[in-house]
């Protein structure tokens, strides 16, 4: 499905997530299923926070740390969340994040 598609043609990406509207886990790559669970629980938790200081829904999440990058994106339906390597280039990240999640969309 479209995390397995993320994470296969990127080698940035180590782990993606999707969740739908309700913050249910829909498809997970690149990590077991106890660490998918831990990861769309993350990815949940960081969009509803991002939402908390802002007084429109954010779209785009970017979150980097001394060894990895998490990145999310989302619509009305989806949020699509990946872990990167610390060296991803941001704008590429979040372009492919785009245009997976338009494959959601259109699905």
């Amino acid at each position: 499905m479209v995390a397995a598609r993320l994470v296969d043609s990127s080698s940035d990406v180590l782990a993606a997530v999707v969740l739908d509207a309700a913050g249910g886990m829909v498809d997970t790559a690149g990590v077991e299923p106890d660490r998918a669970r831990e990861l769309a629980d993350l990815a949940r938790r960081l969009v509803e926070r991002a939402d908390a200081v802002s007084k429109d829904p954010v779209e785009q999440i970017e979150v980097q740390t001394a060894r990895r990058g998490l990145f999310a994106v989302r619509d009305t339906r989806h949020v699509l969340a990946c872990v990167t390597r610390r060296l991803a280039l941001p704008a590429l990240v979040l372009y492919d994040l785009r245009h997976a999640l338009g494959e959601l969309t259109s699905a």
